[in-house]
């Protein structure tokens, strides 16, 4: 590829943020290296958003097939699992995206290097391969590290009957009764995932309900679920200990419970990757771990940029390839726009699904802010009704003065899909009239965003 300048980037980390720099960047006429010490692609790929979410696709469709009989359908409860086709399957999914990315990199350009990365100074990398150690001189770096599980020091585990989340995806046979330690959103996902396929489930809530930072209506929907699928809750319970005894575990709490499964999952938080870096060597200031970062990612050293959970921002995959195009924008002398972190939509993975965007009911009423919020149940839409997922609802928040979509919330089936025509009304500031003028499908579920407009 021919190069409009001279601009040398070195990305250290191939997750969604370093490949979207790296790609971004190369189309723009840098230089650019990318190092890397897994598969291309990052956590996001390898053990975290892809292999939990065909996790769930895969756990949802053995639940609705048990469930088949609600829609007319005999006989079609005697499906089975197998845990290792489960886990080729992933890893088919996995290879593929790293494929994918690896050849997109390399039509773009990019120089894909094996290895650990640290600054051996600010305007050197050192890398070690399996030919011994390199450097590569940059003017222009990006850390996008990525993050990892968080161990408190009372979980000692092992992989196999204490687990991170990582550990939860090669598992060889379906745990009889896991105890989840974290009631977060990536807690919660690995209720669904593990009480779909079978497992008896009982998760650690050490708040008043799942979710805490989310809306408690939305929670609520997602707990009366649980309690269908005979997941037991334990709110206000705190884990403090977690050990092996003979074939299981058992999980010690603050408020005088023992806990006895076969497996216990933590889901309790992440921890950045910016230990080994060189970073303190060279001025990049960091902040229990998580390297400080302005509105354009640039770190206290202005020529090295920071992107995804180890800065310590959102940590989606969305935000941090988001991060990644406009920090090749930037370093490239364009014009951006700083990423506006009120308007990002999120999705839980769950049953129901739970989709938001922009301003939500319960931000709203932190700020004390006026807003005017419509809800629509799912109960009275046709499409739902037909596909027996009448519940959940649609929330849709907007400006009573001027009439502009502020946000929204989603919780049903498809809400991870349905969230998008809210998202754009969000983001262009289009009005509510504008969206009931929007014609949609029927029978859908879309229109009962039309009508939370209306």
């Amino acid at each position: 590829m021919q190069r409009e300048n001279h601009l040398r980037l070195v990305v250290i980390g191939g997750g969604p943020g370093g490949n979207a720099a790296a790609t971004g960047a190369a189309t723009l006429g840098a230089a650019v290296t990318l190092v890397e010490d897994a598969i291309v692609g990052g956590a996001a790929h390898l053990w975290d958003c892809i292999p939990s979410k065909a996790m769930v696709a895969s756990s949802t469709r053995l639940a609705a097939i048990r469930m088949a009989a609600e829609v007319g359908l005999s006989d079609a409860g005697h499906v089975g699992l197998d845990m290792t086709r489960l886990g080729e399957h992933l890893g088919a999914i996995t290879g593929t995206l790293a494929k994918g990315a690896t050849d997109m990199l390399r039509s773009q350009g990019v120089e894909l290097v094996s290895g650990r990365g640290r600054f051996a100074d600010a305007n050197t990398v050192e890398v070690d391969t399996e030919g011994g150690t390199r450097r590569i001189p940059f003017d222009v770096a990006l850390v996008s590290t990525g993050s990892r599980p968080w161990v408190p020091e009372w979980a000692p585990v092992d992989g196999e009957r204490i687990l991170t989340t990582r550990h939860a995806y090669g598992l060889p046979e379906l745990p009889e009764h896991v105890i989840i330690v974290g009631s977060g959103v990536t807690g919660v996902e690995m209720v669904h995932i593990f009480s779909s396929l079978g497992s008896r489930v009982t998760l650690l809530v050490s708040r008043h309900h799942v979710l805490p930072h989310r809306d408690a209506e939305v929670a609520a929907a997602l707990e009366e679920n649980f309690l269908e699928r005979g997941v037991r809750l334990y709110k206000g319970a705190r884990a403090e200990s977690a050990r092996l005894i003979g074939g299981g575990v058992e999980v010690d709490t603050d408020d005088g419970r023992t806990i006895a499964g076969s497996h216990v999952l933590l889901a309790v938080g992440l921890t950045p990757n910016s230990e080994d870096l060189g970073l303190d060597a060279i001025g990049v200031k960091t902040d229990h771990g998580y390297i400080e970062v302005d509105e354009w990612q640039r770190t206290s050293v202005p020529h090295i940029y920071a992107a995804g959970d180890v800065t310590g921002q959102m940590p989606l995959s969305s935000v941090a390839a988001m991060q990644g195009r406009k920090i090749a924008r930037h370093a490239m002398g364009h014009e951006v726009t700083p990423l506006d972190y009120g308007k990002v939509t999120q999705a839980i993975f769950t049953d129901p699904e739970i989709a938001s965007v922009g301003l939500e009911e319960v931000d709203a009423a932190a700020v004390g802010r006026k807003v005017r919020i419509t809800k629509v149940p799912f109960a009275a839409n046709p499409r739902a009704l037909i596909q027996a997922s009448p519940r959940g609802f649609v929330k849709v928040v907007s400006d009573p003065a001027t009439r502009v979509v502020l946000g929204g919330t989603v919780v049903g089936r498809y809400a991870s899909e349905l969230i998008a025509p809210i998202a754009l009304a969000a983001q262009a500031r289009l009005r509510v009239d504008q969206l009931v003028e929007t014609l949609m499908a029927h029978p859908s579920m879309s229109e009962s965003i039309v009508e939370a407009a209306e």
